[in-house]
């Protein structure tokens, strides 16, 4: 097989899933919106989405779990086998099951869906065979298209790659519709990663600024004399200037230092060597946000402030770099 061969033939298994993948989507309709709406109202409810599958479609569904679970829908998967020795007490009445089969007659699965259906636990099938036995005993079926319609990529039409790529995103569409539906935020995104790159991104400038005691902030009537002692204290690279209210007038830093260096720099005032309305931030501006606004305006330290002008915080690149955003 040559080098060629098999680019072809990787090429081939994506043009076969993908050619299935629009069939999925081209066939659309009142199923999925009922799945949805059955869906969305679970979590008020207090229950859970509880997701099954044996094999191929138990990986598949342990991953559209996850995806629930980490957008908004409390969500966990079930191994049928398991739950033919004991894990059916997981499953709660104000639960709803969603299993997985795409033939729709995996023996595994019967102690599960037996179950759902003797204690009034609503169902949803995913199933490639609208008259199989799991898609007869469904509250609801989302069918998915057939080996027919859309073969497996595999050479053999044995190993399921175009059927888990299908159900795989069918997941993935009930997803994003309820996170959609529901108006799922991106600070609640945050709430569920607060770990690794994802949390970092997600990190807002209030929770990576300098704030309270370690402020360097002093009045515009000061001496240089004693601003360069709170500037030297609170090593941040900047002093902020404030009025009696607690307003920011200006800021004054290293650079500042170096305009107006003169042998009578230490007896002149603050108000007189700051530099006057300075760039600021406020708090629930993304971190990201942050190291592309202090990039494009060159600057390594910058002012959060609040909705009076008040500063809250300080953002000095050292903390972005420190979080992981930078």
């Amino acid at each position: 097989m040559t080098p060629n061969d098999i680019i072809q033939t990787a090429k081939r298994v994506i043009d076969t899933e993908i050619q299935g993948l629009n069939l999925m989507r081209d066939a659309m309709g009142d199923a999925f919106v009922q799945a949805v709406e059955m869906m969305e109202p679970v979590k008020e409810n207090k229950g859970r989405i509880i997701i099954s599958g044996m094999g191929k479609s138990g990986h598949i569904g342990q991953k559209i779990a996850a995806t629930l679970a980490s957008t908004g829908t409390p969500s966990f998967f079930v191994h049928p086998s398991e739950a033919s020795h004991g894990d059916l007490g997981m499953l709660t009445k104000e639960d709803l099951l969603i299993t997985i089969s795409n033939s729709g007659e995996s023996r595994e699965m019967g102690d599960i869906i037996s179950y759902s259906r003797r204690h009034n636990i609503p169902m949803i099938a995913i199933t490639s065979k609208a008259e199989s036995t799991m898609a007869k005993a469904a509250d609801l079926v989302l069918l998915i298209p057939n080996a027919k319609t859309a073969p497996e990529a595999c050479p053999l039409g044995l190993a399921p790659t175009t059927s888990t790529t299908l159900t795989l995103a069918m997941g993935d569409a009930l997803a994003v519709a309820l996170i959609e539906k529901r108006g799922f935020t991106m600070q609640d995104f945050k709430d569920r990663h607060p770990g690794g790159k994802l949390g970092n991104v997600l990190l807002k400038v209030e929770d990576i600024m300098a704030k309270g005691a370690e402020l360097p902030l002093i009045g515009p009537d000061e001496l240089m004399a004693d601003a360069l002692v709170v500037m030297t204290e609170k090593s941040l690279g900047c002093l902020g200037v404030v009025s009696e209210d607690g307003e920011l007038l200006g800021i004054i830093t290293d650079g500042d230092l170096r305009r107006h260096m003169a042998a009578d720099l230490i007896v002149r005032r603050t108000g007189d060597v700051m530099t006057k309305q300075p760039k600021t931030l406020i708090g629930s501006m993304l971190g990201v946000e942050a190291v592309a606004y202090m990039n494009d305006n060159k600057i390594t330290n910058i002012f959060v402030v609040d909705g009076e002008n008040r500063p809250v915080g300080l953002l000095h690149i050292h903390h972005l770099l420190k979080a992981g955003v930078a």
